[in-house]
């Protein structure tokens, strides 16, 4: 039977409440959330990046799954609970389904209802013998899961593919790996996808492909704040750039405003300059010691590490340090 747990009703429409929106359009640089990406239109826009030639991250994880998933199935053991944070239409999903014995319930939560509960419903039919829970909610929130004392307490798996830990703040990935600890039970276990550092060329492209995908990706934020939360945004002001900040180790994603301009947002009215930036997204990229250092102060200790044969991207498995950080 699949079951969806749906938040209350204002939460599930405006996920993203204005005081944050606000937060970001007043400081220096200007910052819009990145969850604003995933309404039903950028879930479908980002679908189609991931296909992109330039995109390298998707196709080389699922390399690794496919490579690695008999390993992967054998660290984690029979009778697994998978909880997927952000399961958008779950393709690698199906790889470590697949690959594990006898998994028992599957718990995918994700932002965009229309993807999420479509998605839910063809596990449901592939997977008969999988309760799949769908929630769905903002997976960067405290959340409370579907299960049972005994299933937090057992053989449970958080399952974090696609680098999207590369989106948050180095403060607030640890913040969210103990947030998931948090929700699934402290017995869980992480199965993560972690980007690691390449060429400037490699990476740049990646986020700034040459069929224009990824700016239409960007600039739905303002499609979704003016639909949304009351604004005024014209997207023919701005423009897509991806820069690969070699020093901070990441790719950041920006709108620039074409010209001078002033904004609405709810009650509020926002000044830009010609060229002046609204950061859209980070996305860090980690070396294997410094990703490990990262999940040791969240109080996990990085048990395996499964890596392609470029070395492009890595799938790490994490377990609860025997002395937590928290």
């Amino acid at each position: 039977m699949t079951r969806a747990i749906l938040k209350d009703a204002a939460s599930n429409t405006n996920p993203h409440d204005l005081t944050e929106i606000w937060g970001g359009l007043s400081g220096s640089p200007k910052r819009l959330p990145c969850k604003l990406f995933y309404d039903a239109h950028g879930s479908r826009l980002f679908e189609r990046i991931t296909r992109l030639p330039e995109y390298y991250p998707t196709r080389t994880e699922i390399e690794i799954l496919r490579e690695h998933g008999a390993a992967m199935a054998t660290t984690i053991g029979t009778q697994a609970v998978v909880v997927e944070f952000g399961s958008g239409a779950s393709l690698k999903t199906r790889l470590l389904l697949d690959a594990l014995e006898q998994p028992r319930v599957y718990v995918p939560i994700d932002i965009s209802r229309e993807m999420l509960l479509s998605s839910a419903e063809a596990l449901r039919r592939r997977y008969p013998k999988i309760d799949v829970r769908p929630v769905i909610a903002d997976y960067t929130r405290d959340l409370e899961l579907p299960l049972e004392t005994a299933e937090r307490q057992g053989n449970i798996v958080a399952f974090f593919p696609g680098s999207t830990i590369g989106n948050f703040e180095q403060a607030e990935a640890v913040t969210f790996l103990r947030r998931m600890r948090r929700a699934c039970g402290e017995a869980a276990r992480i199965l993560i996808g972690v980007d690691v550092p390449k060429t400037r060329s490699v990476l740049e492209a990646a986020y700034a492909d040459a069929a224009g995908v990824t700016a239409r990706f960007n600039l739905n934020v303002l499609r979704v704040l003016n639909r949304d939360y009351g604004a005024n945004f014209r997207l023919e002001d701005f423009v897509h750039r991806a820069v690969w900040n070699e020093d901070q180790s990441r790719v950041e994603m920006h709108l620039l405003a074409r010209r001078p301009l002033g904004v609405r947002v709810g009650a509020r009215t926002f000044q830009l300059q010609a060229d002046e930036p609204i950061v859209t997204e980070h996305c860090y990229k980690y070396g294997l010691g410094t990703f490990r250092d990262l999940a040791q102060s969240a109080g996990f200790d990085v048990t395996n590490v499964w890596l392609d044969p470029q070395q492009q991207f890595s799938v790490q498995l994490l377990a609860p340090a025997a002395t937590s950080a928290e």
